[in-house]
């Protein structure tokens, strides 16, 4: 793992950056690059390493994930390469708290986990390998990351007022607490204003927030360089333990026993553990049953697609964010308060999650203000009619098989098993035959999907439903509450409607 890099360290030879700014404002365009780049971060690149200091870790996170594609061909375009790229705390940028002891930014490389409020030294010898944090916030956290700006309504209330009870209960009623639902719902948000409320309430908390991939990848890094002693350490010493996208944990037996000790350790010491993840723990395929038994002893709560009205919320909520930005961005006029009727246009328009909004608005914001134009209904109708085109729901595997086997009673672990009955048989084949035509998977990778089949089964079996449809024939089988008929037409529909939101 790469070491720890420090700007101003003798030797280093700092560069001008500023072609390599411009162009990633071209490749992002300004209205973005203003937003999340203009007086939020700061670039300095020395010796081969490029290094993105911003305020704190919440909003690294956020750069990482959505921008670090382009910050790479930025790179490409105007230095002939891509360095190694880092994340910091740069502390001049979170405003008058200073750090300690007069420690500076702490990178983080890009790709690696964001675990604590304030950057940690690392431990002596062992480069890159860090404490679990202390939890006082340098220079605040994003706005969009905190429970202050989560958008509540009746899709999420449950698991808002689930995360409050861990933030205000010094012995959670809800351990675990996992939270999961669809893509762009806003699971992660609640899980960071999680960390962040509990820093705000509790700042002796020790916590760590991470992905479940990140897990994975530290695991295998501690055992390949014989360090597993110290990764144990960092996990485990923890009073919270928040994992993001626990379902990457699926089909990895060796990774899965690792977190099975780690959350009995935490869990045993009467420590919280905080779990996001697309699906409910049980239709996570190829989950072993131990940890499928550790997640639902808790509090298991879904965060469904937002409501109209909670969408209308989140478009103010936005639109408010995006005015502040661009009135202390790069002296444009802003485009003002978005008006009603636009908020309601876009809110009945985009349906599948949150991120489709915010996308939406940005485009339709950045337009208003480049062209000098009030924005208005006309306005957005226009200029969205392309986008709210492309908007249809996009369906995930895991929808389909939440589905399937919620309709059938079965399992994911059903559903990818050689069990060949006629309920897991017919579920399985109404599962293909739907991966195929509401994803772009073909037939082999669903096949490898569904448990290392053929494609040769993928097409008899779509080729069977087909065949069903064709004669709308009558269907029966054994679910959990005894023997069903159903005509296929009708299941086709029913399963549809279920995964197409």
């Amino acid at each position: 793992m790469q070491g720890m890099v420090t700007d101003g360290s003798p030797g280093t030879t700092t560069l001008d950056t500023t072609a390599l700014t411009e162009a990633l404002s071209r490749q992002i365009g300004t209205e973005k690059f203003k937003i999340w780049f203009q007086s939020c971060a700061r670039f300095t690149l020395a010796d081969g390493y490029l290094r993105v200091g911003v305020a704190n870790p919440f909003l690294a996170t956020w750069l990482e994930g959505h921008f670090l594609r382009d910050i790479k061909a930025a790179a490409q375009a105007t230095l002939g390469s891509v360095p190694e790229i880092s994340f910091t705390v740069d502390v001049e940028l979170g405003g008058s708290r200073r750090p300690a002891s007069g420690v500076g930014g702490v990178p983080v490389r890009a790709g690696a986990s964001l675990s604590a409020a304030r950057p940690a030294a690392a431990l002596p010898g062992r480069p890159g390998l860090g404490r679990s944090g202390e939890s006082e916030v340098p220079g605040g956290v994003a706005p969009r990351l905190t429970l202050d700006t989560f958008v509540v309504g009746s899709s999420n209330e449950l698991a808002y007022n689930a995360a409050r009870a861990v933030i205000r209960e010094q012995q959670s009623p809800f351990n675990p607490l996992f939270v999961h639902g669809g893509y762009g719902v806003g699971k992660t948000h609640l899980l960071q204003g999680i960390c962040h409320g509990v820093a705000q309430v509790r700042p002796q908390t020790q916590w760590l927030y991470l992905s479940a991939e990140d897990f994975a990848n530290q695991f295998v890094l501690a055992l390949k360089s014989k360090k597993l002693e110290v990764f144990r350490r960092r996990i485990r010493q923890t009073d919270l333990l928040a994992i993001d996208d626990v379902h990457f944990l699926a089909s990895k037996p060796s990774t899965q026993e690792e977190f099975l000790h780690t959350f009995n350790t935490i869990s045993l010491a009467g420590k919280q553990v905080i779990l996001v993840s697309d699906a409910h723990p049980k239709m996570i395929g190829q989950l072993s049953e131990k940890l499928v038994n550790r997640f639902v002893s808790g509090m298991v709560v879904k965060i469904d697609a937002p409501d109209l009205q909670t969408r209308c919320e989140i478009c103010r909520q936005f639109g408010r964010r995006m005015a502040r930005a661009a009135h202390g961005g790069l002296g444009q006029k802003p485009a003002g308060e978005i008006p009603e009727t636009v908020i309601r246009f876009v809110a009945e328009r985009v349906r599948t999650n949150v991120r489709e909004l915010e996308g939406a608005l940005l485009k339709l914001i950045a337009y208003a203000g480049l062209q000098g134009e009030p924005l208005s209904l006309a306005t957005a109708e226009a200029v969205l009619a392309e986008h709210i085109g492309r908007c249809d729901p996009i369906v995930h595997v895991t929808d389909i098989e939440a589905a399937v086997g919620a309709y059938f009673g079965v399992t994911p672990a059903q559903l990818h098993s050689a069990r060949k009955g006629r309920t897991v048989s017919l579920a399985r084949h109404f599962s293909m035959y739907l991966t195929r035509k509401h994803t772009t998977m073909s037939s082999s990778e669903v096949g490898r999907y569904m448990g290392n089949k053929n494609h040769a089964t993928v097409l008899v079996a779509c080729k069977k439903i087909e065949e069903l449809l064709g004669h709308d024939a009558e269907l029966n089988w054994e679910g959990p509450h005894g023997n069903k008929v159903a005509r296929t037409k009708a299941i086709l529909a029913h399963l549809e409607d279920s995964i197409v939101r």
